[in-house]
């Protein structure tokens, strides 16, 4: 899978499973394929263009340091020109394994759902971790959520056995 640059033209055509749909304002047609464009994106504006996949609307100066360092990725799949899907990952490094891609976030518009969009999304990540010389890519998700494990094993992700994941959570005032 190739990942397009912005305003490439390229498309990629994913299978559709929806008659019509309602984006906003923007009435989808009815079709048997929805193409989906694939963008590795660079500018805050797309960001909060798509502020919509995101848990909660993103933040100027957190966007502005994740997409200034290289070791960061955003993508974001628009069907029609609208952000249909995003995930971002973040490359991590340590002295005695190299460096491995960790899937941080995938969100994918309602709408959308159940259409490959999410696939394609962890796949065309997996294909930056490739190109960056990864070792591997790894994510965490609730046990509880069929969607997103489904859609990470579509992907070719493997459970690892017996992990368990701690948390520590600062005050930020």
């Amino acid at each position: 899978m190739r990942i397009l640059p912005a305003g490439s033209g390229a498309r990629l055509t994913l299978q559709c499973n929806i008659r019509e749909r309602k984006i906003g304002a923007i009435k989808g047609r009815t079709c048997q394929y929805c193409p989906v464009e694939i963008r590795r994106i660079t500018q805050v504006g797309a960001i909060k263009a798509a502020g919509h996949l995101f848990d909660d609307p993103p933040r100027q100066g957190a966007t502005e340091s994740f997409l200034g360092d290289e070791r960061h990725h955003s993508l974001i799949a628009y069907v029609d020109n609208v952000p249909a899907g995003m995930v971002t990952g973040v490359e991590m490094m340590h002295p005695d394994k190299g460096t491995e891609m960790f899937l941080y976030e995938l969100g994918v518009d309602e709408s959308f759902r159940g259409q490959g969009v999410g696939r394609a999304l962890v796949s065309a990540l997996a294909d930056v971790a490739r190109e960056r010389d990864c070792y591997g890519m790894w994510v965490i998700t609730d046990a509880d959520n069929a969607a997103a494990l489904a859609t990470y094993r579509h992907a070719g992700g493997v459970p690892e056995e017996e992990q368990v994941v701690l948390v520590w959570t600062f005050d930020q005032t």
